[in-house]
This record gives structure tokens, sequence and C-alpha cells, in this order.
């Protein structure tokens, strides 16, 4: 019973007195061994028939029954275990038998013992570790603590955590495991990369990825060549027509038993594929890997041009607008009406709108070649057009603005440029219009009081010396960085007002425009839906940004070495082409040069999409890169 009791001690110094004397005595003494077998049996046995059978009442769940690294449901751990325990088997082989059972017996009772339990087990026996036991555990433990917590936490959770990821660390993740692989892949997770990457800058890798919108929908229903088709304008009204004429051939088709084949499906993509899709695109973008395509067809210079997935339309000192397809770089069709040079043109699905140096604007449908109207008015030629729902916009050499209500068949000037009128802008979310000129001034307009806004320029305002050719709103959320020395020369520039307000801008447009002197310093008059940004280009061989608001440029971006003739923008990136026959390609949010382009002659006019750029030359050749 002494023997017993001893055994049965709780105090780890008793059970180290009792293992030495077993140990000592193990080969002299078998009586002892029997007594010790013999009490071992009648503590040890009750211990574990306790606690095993406290065991039955744990729920049947796994993830409650067993600890995280017993789990049976855990793979990835349960093969780590095996192939361990397996070489514990091998180890505790090589002992004698009847070490083997004294061993054993320790392990049952350290696995049937309750959480307490073995924590009291383990104080105790940490207390009797030398340091080689401990360098030992510790080298044991730090692989041990390792969790797969992706595997084990809800998938709720683990999705969560991998939203924080980046794109590389996702895609090594899926490389870890099966359960890893089918996290890392999940449509929730790409979808929330789609939404911080897409058609804006993430502030965490600074990635952005272009929008290529609706090109999916556009390469479901399209037609071969132009032709005359009833409705073939937009989008929406290709949908409906193939789901019209889906209903016709299954209706016509019932007695078929193939007539489900016949209805268009539309797949769904991944997300993961979507957001791979245009990585490869920017990627693409940011290490120049790009492919030319020229199209040769204009016997004069190329002064304006604009192109969409399928069409290239430009327009020539050559009178004439050519069509062009994208992909092939076949010349569709040639339109002529205009008695002097284009000089301007915009398009959408239903209309062409070109402006001439023969004073008139007119309206194409350019899907027969037909001139569907020709507006006259301007006492100069027609230097640019835009238009937004029905109404277009002109720009003259006559100095003037010209807006053209076609429902209402009214024409209103506004006057105010003292010089050519180069560009004009619509910015149909504040219904306000944008005018570049000759006078080095750029003009903000209210389509619905024809009155000026705003006038942006002057050398208090950091303004262009040349005349400016091309003006561009946008509005930019994040945060454009900004030149230094704008920042310092801040103060002066908010006092010139004060002391001379006179001359706050240049003194013809503040002659003939009172109403502007008075919302040029106020931004009350300003419409809420307004564009935050503006971009310009000039031929004193600058492009800078201006703050709406303040009416001030904060930042003058440097690189080409004669006149900018024109300029175009996304979300991401400024294209540029100028008078030095270079193509410059710049990052938008900070104004850095990332790729020039040369060409045997001087750039006229770009245009820009997000996966390609094309630039008319004065040669009358037309180059579009192509970054897919």
């Amino acid at each position: 019973m002494s023997t017993s009791s001893e055994v049965t001690s709780p105090s780890p110094i008793d059970n180290k007195y009792t293992t030495s004397t077993t140990n000592n005595n193990n080969d002299n003494h078998p009586q002892t061994q029997s007594t010790v077998s013999s009490s071992e049996q009648s503590v040890v046995t009750p211990f574990l028939v306790k606690h095993i059978s406290d065991q039955n009442q744990i729920p049947r769940d796994n993830f409650h029954k067993y600890c995280y690294r017993h789990n049976p449901d855990v793979t990835c751990n349960k093969l780590t275990d095996e192939v361990k325990m397996k070489h514990i088997q091998n180890q505790l082989e090589k002992l004698p038998r009847r070490d083997q059972e004294a061993i054993s017996h320790v392990w049952s009772i350290f696995c049937a013992a309750p959480m307490h339990h073995r924590e009291l087990i383990l104080q105790g026996l940490l207390s009797q570790c030398c340091f080689p036991q401990l360098s030992f555990l510790s080298q044991e433990i730090s692989s041990l603590i390792r969790i797969d917590f992706i595997s084990a936490l809800p998938q709720e959770i683990s999705l969560k955590i991998l939203c924080y990821l980046d794109c590389n660390s996702l895609c090594n993740a899926a490389q870890v495991s099966k359960k890893w692989k089918s996290l890392a892949d999940d449509d929730r997770v790409w979808h929330h990369m789609c939404e911080q990457h897409i058609d804006r800058k993430c502030p965490n890798c600074g990635w952005g990825l272009p929008l290529m919108h609706m090109k999916r929908a556009r390469e479901m229903y399209d037609e071969d060549d132009l032709k005359p088709a009833k409705r073939r304008y937009s989008v929406v009204a290709d949908d409906d027509d193939a789901a019209a004429d889906s209903n016709k051939r299954i209706k016509s088709e019932s007695t078929s038993p193939k007539t489900t084949k016949v209805v268009p499906v539309v797949r769904k993509r991944p997300w993961k594929a979507v957001y791979s899709e245009r990585f490869k695109l920017e990627k693409n973008w940011r290490k120049g890997i790009y492919t030319v395509k020229q199209f040769v067809g204009h016997t004069d210079g190329v002064t304006c041009l604009q192109f969409n997935r399928k069409y290239l339309m430009t327009g020539s000192y050559d009178t004439t607008v050519k069509i062009w397809r994208v992909d092939t770089g076949e010349c569709l069709k040639t339109l002529t009406g205009h008695t002097k040079g284009v000089r301007s043109l915009v398009f959408d699905n239903q209309k062409l709108i070109t402006g001439g140096l023969d004073s008139t604007i007119k309206v194409w449908n350019y899907h027969t070649g037909t001139c569907i109207a020709t507006y006259r008015g301007h006492d100069d030629a027609v230097v640019s057009v835009d238009f937004s729902n029905k109404s277009i916009v002109s720009g003259s050499a006559d100095h003037t603005v010209r807006v053209w209500h076609v429902d209402s068949r009214t024409c209103y000037t506004l006057r105010g440029h003292t010089d050519w009128v180069n560009c004009v802008k619509i910015h149909s979310p504040s219904n306000t219009i944008f005018s570049a000129s000759d006078d080095t001034t750029i003009r903000m307009w209210d389509m619905a009081t024809n009155e000026c806004l705003r006038i942006f320029g002057g050398p208090e305002n950091n303004g262009h010396i040349g005349q400016v050719q091309c003006v561009i709103p946008f509005t930019y959320k994040e945060q454009l960085v900004e030149d230094e020395v704008e920042d310092e020369s801040e103060p002066e520039t908010h006092s010139h007002p004060h002391q001379h307000p006179l001359p706050h801008n240049q003194p013809p447009p503040l002659q003939q425009q009172p109403p502007a002197n008075h919302t040029l310093n106020s931004t009350a008059e300003l419409p809420v839906n307004g564009p935050t940004h503006l971009l310009t280009s000039s031929l004193d061989n600058t492009i800078k940004l201006w703050d709406i608001k303040t009416g001030k440029c904060i930042r003058t971006q440097f690189g080409h070495i004669e006149g900018v003739w024109s300029i175009n923008s996304d979300t991401f990136r400024i294209i540029s082409g100028a008078h030095d026959r270079l193509i410059k390609v710049w990052d938008l949010q900070n104004g850095k040069c990332l790729h020039t382009f040369g060409n045997d002659s001087s750039v006229s006019c770009v245009g820009l999409s997000d996966s390609k750029f094309a630039a008319g030359l004065e040669s009358g050749v037309v180059k579009m890169y192509s970054f897919e």
C-alpha cells in the first residue's frame, strides 16, 4: 500500500524518486518490478476507465471533440502526424519491452487526462527538464504550433482574411493545398479584388486595372460589316433584337427536339478570369509590350480621329472622313461632302458629326454613308465639335462657341474668347461646356444660362503662355500629385486678387464679359456635379493640370520640346502628341512620363482606349498601338 501511495502522489518530486528507484533496481530486483507493475495496474487502469468514460459525453462534432492538431477533418495535419508517429514508433521499438510498457503507460495517462490534468502533468515535467531537454522542446514546438488557420476557421472568416492579400499572394496561397486553392480561387475573393482595382488605383499596391466596359456584351452580338440595319445603335437594342429573334426561332422550331440549343446562353466568367485578363493588359501597358498597326489612305495630314473597339474614324486636310476596321485595317467607307479640310469629328453608335474648315458642321449616318444634316452659322472654320443628347457644341476660328439644340432648332452663341477656339468639351453631368482658345485661356460655360462661370489662365494662376489646343474635364477622387513649387508660392497667388483686382485675368476677355469677373474668384455658381480637374495642352510645349474649385494650375508636365497638339486620357494615363514627332504616355496620378514613342512626322491628334491608343500624323498615316 505504501508503494501505491508513492506512485499516485501528485508531487513531481515523488514521481522522480519512484522512477529513479525503479530504474536502478530494474535488473537486480524482479520482485520490485512485479510490485510496481501491480501498483500500476491498480492506479492506471481506474484512471483510464474513469476519464475515457467521461469522453463519451463529448459532442460528436470533430471541431468540439478534438483539438485542432488531432482533428481528423484537417487532412494536412493528419498526414504530418502519421509521419511523426511512425518515427516515434520506430524509436519506441528499439527499447526493452519493460521500457516500452512504462512509456506507453505514461502516454495513456496523458491522453486520457482532462485539460487541467494535462497542464498539471506538463508543468511537473517542465520543472524537471534540463536545458538540453528544454532546447529540444523549443525546436519541436516551433513547428508544432504552426496552425493552418485558413482551413480551421469558418469559411466566411477565411475568405475575409484572403481579401486582404494582393494578386501575387493569392496565387501563392492557391498552391499551398487543395483547401487553400478552393478558398483562394473563390469568386467572392476575386470580386473584391476587381472592385478594389478595376477603374481605380489601389492605395495599397498602386495598381489599377482598365475597365474594358461591355467588351463581352459587344462580342456576343456583333456585325461583320457596316450595313444599314434597322436597329443596330446600342448594346441594349442588340440584346433585345437577339432575344426576339431567338423567341421566333423557338416557336417556329417547336417540333424539333433540338430547339433548346438555339437559345443564346450568356456564360458568366469567374471573377478571377476577369481580373487576370485586365491584369495582363495593365502589365503590358507598364512594360511597354505592344504591336503597331498602320492605316494608310489619306492624301494629306490627319487632323482628327476617334475609335472604339471596332471602328476607327479619321478626318484629314484632304476633305474626307475615312472609316476603318480596327482589327483588319481595312478602309470600309470614305465620306465626302466638306469642301475644305475636316478639323474635328465625334461619333457614337448612331451618328457621326464633323466640323470643317468650310465653316460647316455635318451630321452623318455612317452606316449608310449619307449626310443627314448640315449646320451653317460660323463665320470662319469650325475647329472643334462635341455633342451630348440633342445638343451640338462647336468652336470656331471666329472666336465663338455655338450651342445647337437640335429639337428646338435654336442656336446660342457664347462670346468671350479673343482668338480661335481650338477645343470644346461637354461635361454632361454638370451640363457645362469647356472651351480652349488661342488666347491662352480656358473657359467654363453653363449650358442652361449660356454664361461664363470661370476663366482659367493668367500668370498669377500659372497658366499657359501659348495657344491652348486641347482641354479635358474629368473627376478624380484620389489624391493627385501636385507641383511643390505651387505649394510654396500659394500665399503669393492668394494675395494677387486683393492687391491687383483689375488685371486678375487678361484685360480683353474681362472687358467683354463683365459677369465673368464676378464669378472668377467665387465657387458659389459652380455646379454640384461638375468635374474636379482639367487637363490642357498648349503650344508652349506643356501639359497642365487644373483644380476647378480654386481655378489654379496645380501641376505642369514638361517633356515635349515643341507644341503639344493633342491629348487624351482615361483613369490612369494621359496620351500626348506633339509637333516634335513624339507620343508620350504619362501617369495621370503623379504626372510622370512612362513611355515615349517616336514617329517620322508631327503628331496632330491622338485617341485612347483601355487597350490601345492611336495617333494621326501630318504625313497622312494613322498608327494604332495595341497592348492586348
